[in-house]
């Protein structure tokens, strides 16, 4: 299927889709998140066509969140290291895994579980207030109008209503 892209949509999520959502670019940020750096590796792992693979990493390069480093000269290969952008990206990848957890799971349960480096404990990471330092549960959070804001947006007032 062509890209298009999200016309008229003034949304962060519509452009962040625009950079990682296309089928297998998630999957390819995993593997990198998970240390596997060099093309052969990814492949294997993610079961992509060479092909797509390379759109794949061309594209999260362009982008920023890889880099292509070159790790030996004869022959000539690079593999791919995250970036600051890239590795922002690392929440966004667990909460998916949470929530693939929750309600499609895998028979005999997660196949990956979070570890907090620090104290080596199961984890298992939570949206929290960056003011109060609560946890946010499900149903505490709405969205109001930013500065980038259409005036459509800002008619809409802050969402869900309460």
């Amino acid at each position: 299927m062509p890209y298009r892209p999200f016309v008229n949509q003034n949304c962060s999520i519509a452009r962040a889709l625009e950079v990682v959502g296309e089928r297998w670019t998630l999957l390819v940020m995993r593997e990198v998140l998970l240390g596997r750096r060099r093309f052969a590796e990814i492949k294997r792992n993610v079961g992509i066509a060479p092909n797509i693979l390379s759109d794949r990493l061309q594209t999260l390069v362009g982008h920023g969140l890889l880099e292509r480093q070159l790790y030996s000269e004869h022959p000539e290969s690079y593999e791919y290291v995250l970036t600051g952008k890239g590795l922002d990206l690392a929440p966004i990848l667990i909460a998916l895994q949470q929530w693939g957890d929750r309600h499609a799971p895998a028979e005999g349960g997660p196949p990956r579980i979070p570890v907090h480096t620090v104290c080596g404990h199961d984890t298992q990471p939570q949206l929290s207030c960056s003011h109060c330092g609560k946890p946010i549960g499900s149903g505490e959070l709405q969205v109001r109008p930013g500065p980038g804001a259409s005036n459509e947006q800002l008619a809409e007032g802050t969402l869900p209503k309460g």
